[in-house]
């Protein structure tokens, strides 16, 4: 058994898509310099909004399942 450890240090997918949009939008090089900022940082809020939806549905199928089943708390 090793003990080594994985540690990432990397800005990730999101990070470099990001930097790319950035540099492209600061340079004013292609279609992108038309892009609103919305658009340039959506790759760093992007995945937080689907995390947030899909974290809302999971609580809300398990709200309903719990309703459906009769197992209410307050009883």
């Amino acid at each position: 058994m090793s003990n080594k450890k994985n540690t990432s240090t990397g800005i990730g997918l999101g990070g470099f898509i990001f930097l790319v949009f950035l540099t492209l939008k600061l340079g004013e090089i292609g279609p992108v310099q038309y892009w609103s900022w919305w658009w340039v940082t959506s790759p760093l809020w992007i995945p937080l909004l689907l995390i947030l939806i899909i974290m809302l549905v999971i609580g809300f199928l398990i709200t309903i399942t719990t309703i459906k089943n009769g197992n209410n708390m307050g009883e």
